[in-house]
């Protein structure tokens, strides 16, 4: 009875430890998030530097891909140009040194001078490279 009540205790501070964990990844990606959305919103190149990978790939719902110096480059140039930008609907989940992030997207946008708006359903891959949450990939669809 006392091995049955052992092996529980364990596998329970085990399992509370590994959500611990899980909580922190989950806070650490939710934090790169809001600052890859606040750099994209100031189109602030350092920012978006330090929380993208060098190997991004950056897709646009009308299928065009970016790489990491394209997707800089037309945010701290003003050529993408982002006036507000509100996510919902947020989801992350946390595999090992890999994040999936869904959520819903929508702008304002002033690109070239020519105001718009978008609704977006985005998903993000994060990756934890030597300590600190990238983004190495992003697809997005529009929504209707």
């Amino acid at each position: 009875m006392k091995k049955v009540l052992y092996l529980f205790v364990v596998l329970f501070i085990t399992a509370l430890a590994a959500q611990a964990q899980q909580s922190k990844d989950e806070k650490e990606v939710a934090a790169a998030v809001a600052t890859l959305r606040q750099g994209m919103l100031d189109g602030n190149k350092t920012v978006l530097d330090q929380v993208t990978s060098a190997d991004l790939t950056y897709g646009h719902s009308n299928g065009k891909l970016e790489d990491k110096a394209t997707f800089i480059s037309v945010l701290a140039s003003g050529e993408n140009d982002f006036v507000t930008m509100d996510v919902t609907d947020q989801t992350i989940k946390v595999l090992g040194n890999t994040a999936v992030v869904r959520h819903n997207f929508s702008a304002k946008t002033n690109n070239g001078g020519t105001p718009a708006s978008t609704k977006l359903a985005v998903l993000l891959i994060w990756q934890k490279q030597q300590g600190k949450w990238k983004l190495i990939a992003r697809q997005a669809t529009k929504l209707t």
